[in-house]
């Protein structure tokens, strides 16, 4: 893996080969309550690069900084300094309803914890993205069908999550992050809840998403759940360090 040099001097993680990228980090930094006795540095000065297509690991153990960088790149927290771009739009420049309307365009989260209403049926968590558009509702349905069907389960679209194993409640959520055909698939520690085979299920299925042209960020603990991953990058006391490509 090649590396190229950003303004604050520090090493930029890059792929070569992304010209676009669809995540892109200079300088990045976040500091809560900064100037207090209790300051706490949790980010200094990251540089990422992601490309479109790009299956890429952030990992790290808790407390290195990966889940602040996490709710960076996902829209869900802003930085005390430096840049971020999401698919070429400067986040800064955002105010918080702009956000909302980047993270739910461009942005699908996966969640360990699944995050789905068991008041819902499968089909009806998947369409719930679309209620933020002007999506009509038989449109609506016809694509959470398409993204039921994508993940190999469209014959489920009628059971509720109850009614459903969490390898296959993980497929839902999964689905529902692809609903909005966003530009990244931000996954926190999606197999943390699941046994190890059926882990390696979902790990095969952001494989194929991947082949099929998705990008996708995996945030995780594990050095083997990571090792699916095309490049490995490595939180340690909140910086970002390159890792050896996986296989």
């Amino acid at each position: 893996m090649s590396a190229a040099m950003t303004g604050s001097g520090r090493e930029a993680i890059v792929n070569p080969r992304a010209a676009t990228p669809v995540i892109e980090t200079i300088g990045l930094g976040k500091v809560y309550m900064p100037g207090s006795e209790a300051e706490v540095v949790a980010l200094h000065d990251v540089a990422l690069r992601i490309g479109a297509g790009e299956f890429v690991a952030i990992m790290g153990p808790s407390g290195s900084g990966k889940s602040t960088l996490m709710n960076l790149i996902g829209c869900l927290d802003t930085p005390t300094s430096g840049q971020y771009l999401c698919d070429g739009v400067d986040v800064a420049t955002l105010d918080a309803e702009q956000r909302a309307v980047l993270r739910a365009a461009k942005i699908g989260f996966v969640f360990q914890g699944f995050n789905l209403l068991n008041r819902l049926t499968a089909l009806e968590n998947v369409m719930m993205p679309l209620g933020y558009t002007a999506t009509k509702l038989a449109d609506r349905a016809q694509r959470a069908r398409d993204a039921m069907a994508a993940v190999g389960l469209g014959e489920r679209v009628s059971h509720r999550p109850s009614e459903l194993s969490g390898g296959q409640q993980q497929r839902v959520a999964i689905a529902r992050a692809l609903i909005n055909s966003p530009s990244l698939i931000l996954a926190d520690e999606p197999t943390g809840a699941l046994d190890s085979r059926t882990g390696e299920e979902i790990l095969a299925l952001f494989k194929r998403l991947q082949s099929e042209g998705q990008t996708v960020v995996l945030i995780t603990h594990d050095p083997q759940i990571a090792a699916h991953a095309d490049r490995i990058c490595v939180m340690r006391d909140g910086e970002l360090h390159p890792a050896e490509v996986a296989a």
